[in-house]
């Protein structure tokens, strides 16, 4: 059976070689029981990803001792082959039928043959030992007890094949695994190819834990055939829940639907770290999606101009990343509209813009679609985290417990299971229980600092003080409750709520509770901490009952500070 990817499968073109046309760009050939769940799948889905058309066999058990007509056929239709050689690879007369096929190919019509030592010797295949060397004395064995001449024959002219293949295959230029971490060495195959097929290589995709139903969902988006209009999706999320990655992903696979397209990476940032960060963003964008020599103006009014020009004449694809603000919207995108058939995503911390922004066009209205990336499950959480901590889909063995306590700690938030992850590879039990202390004490400053850019970035003081007081003592508590307890606090609450909610900063429950993930509410508390953090008695808030006692035994507590303390008793 031939797995594709749906999302590829319309577009992927098939390969023309010496007049002979091939349906597949790469064959896989691998052994199931060592690769399939795991490195073979992540090499399958980032080939397929990058647009390589590639087979892979969906069945596990082989039912005879030839090799199956489709696999040789696919063989045969072929450009290329990857051959993953495994552990348990020579163990399978089939592997090895595929092995002899390829290489007569390779010899016969320039088919191309990428070996992979999959954490096994190129020693060992070539001279049949090790692993290898037990797999070929089974399959002597076997021979020598066939009773049936002419199938006894057979045997011994396959096994000598099987011998010459082996020892070809360890003699050609090949990858091994040993020493790399395996993302990079599966984006390294990919490149390979790339280069060795001769196609134009675009951007290697991440492999994404948990985000299959938002891939889907973006990609019906944009495939739903309403040329009449165009589209405008909003991907929001708090800081480091996959927004830029995904938005990457689904740009990746569907560029190439559209007459012109362009991603525009860390708008936010690059808006407020660099001088003239807009005028370099309407630069990129306006030669991106121009069929023409686009021209240099020094004025973001200007460029408006001519990218609204631009965005009317055809059809584009266009990512917006981390926009922050209407003037950004207004500067890149304009207000005239979009040519029928457009699609616009924008990826933002504020889910309230798509109701602030509306473009005004009597003839093209866009319409805008809304979707809350939220955190990753349990078995997703737990696939990320393996993956950068141990290197594989789950824990080693006596960490399962330590890796439990982390997860709780991140709450399904993909940077912090990725940053502490990578932190804690290769460390003892000891060290991940350490680590897991010292959070409760002080977070990991990477994550921080994306948390808090939202905090930041929020124009009220108003909303910030009221932020910091939900992290402190309300996180969990009945909204009304907290809006009468504040309001005698001189905080806006009605206005101030919805302005967290539409930052992502705060959700609501289903008992009218305040809800906040607890990454937010850890850097919340922090950002108090930090007023001063050896001498917690000049600090705005105290919710640490063992802090309050020891401030109020020293009777050095601030009236402000021995009112938030009142409060979180109340």
């Amino acid at each position: 059976m031939v797995v594709l990817s749906e999302l590829l499968q319309e577009s992927s073109s098939s390969s023309t070689t010496h007049g002979g046309r091939h349906n597949y760009d790469v064959f896989l050939s691998f052994r199931g029981i060592d690769t399939r769940l795991s490195f073979t799948d992540h090499l399958h889905e980032a080939l397929l990803n990058a647009n390589i058309t590639t087979f892979l066999d969906d069945e596990e058990i082989e039912t005879g001792l030839s090799l199956k007509p489709e696999l040789e056929s696919a063989i045969k239709a072929s450009r290329a082959s990857i051959i993953v050689l495994s552990e348990n690879y020579a163990s399978s007369s089939w592997c090895l039928d595929e092995l002899v096929l390829i290489l007569d190919q390779k010899r016969t019509s320039g088919h191309m043959v990428i070996p992979i030592f999959y954490h096994v010797e190129p020693t060992d295949v070539r001279k049949q030992q090790g692993s290898f060397g037990i797999a070929m004395a089974k399959h002597k064995q076997r021979m020598e007890a066939e009773t049936n001449e002419e199938e006894k024959h057979q045997l011994v002219e396959k096994m000598n094949k099987w011998k010459k293949a082996l020892e070809e295959v360890a003699n050609l230029k090949g990858k091994d695994a040993k020493g790399w971490q395996e993302t990079k060495f599966i984006e390294e195959i990919v490149t390979d190819i790339y280069h060795r097929l001769g196609v134009p290589l675009r951007t290697a995709l991440p492999l994404l834990c948990g985000m299959e139903k938002s891939i889907q969902f973006i990609t019906s988006w944009l495939k739903d055939g309403a040329l009449h209009t165009a589209d405008i999706l909003t991907i929001f999320g708090l800081g480091g829940i996959g927004k830029t990655s995904l938005a990457r992903y689904v740009y990746e696979l569907h560029c190439r639907l559209f007459d012109r397209s362009s991603f525009i990476e860390g708008v936010n940032e690059k808006c407020t770290q660099q001088v003239n960060g807009l005028l370099d963003l309407q630069n990129q964008l306006s030669h991106d999606i121009s069929k023409t020599s686009p021209i240099h103006v020094h004025d973001v009014f200007s460029y408006t101009s001519i990218i609204e020009n631009a965005l009317a004449r055809q059809k584009v694809f266009i990512v917006l990343d981390d926009i922050d603000s209407l003037r950004q919207l207004d500067a890149l995108l304009g207000k005239k509209g979009f040519h029928p058939g457009s699609k616009i995503i924008i990826t933002t911390k504020d889910s309230s813009l798509n109701e602030k922004y509306a473009l005004i066009n009597s003839i093209v209205q866009p319409k805008h679609t809304k979707l809350f990336l939220e955190g990753l499950d349990g078995q997703s959480s737990l696939q990320l985290l393996s993956y950068h901590a141990f290197k594989g889909n789950n824990p080693k063995k006596g960490y399962e417990e330590v890796s439990k306590k982390l997860m709780a700690y991140c709450q399904g938030h993909p940077l912090a299971l990725k940053v502490l992850g990578e932190s804690l590879h290769k460390r003892d039990v000891a060290e991940w229980e350490e680590r897991i202390e010292g959070l409760k004490e002080e977070m990991d400053s990477r994550i921080q600092k994306v948390l808090q850019v939202s905090f930041d970035s929020m124009p009220s003081n108003n909303d910030k003080e009221l932020f910091k007081h939900i992290a402190c003592f309300f996180v969990g508590e009945d909204r009304n409750y907290i809006e009468t307890i504040l309001k005698a606090c001189s905080i806006r609450t009605l206005h101030g709520i919805t302005n967290l909610i539409d930052r992502c900063l705060l959700t609501i429950g289903p008992r009218n509770e305040l809800k906040m993930h607890q990454l937010l509410q850890e850097m919340g508390r922090d950002v108090v901490r930090q007023e001063s953090p050896n001498k917690p008695w000049k600090r705005s808030r105290l919710w640490c009952h063992e802090e309050s006692f020891n401030v109020l035994e020293q009777n050095k507590v601030t009236c402000h500070s021995y009112l938030s303390s009142s409060l979180q008793q109340n």
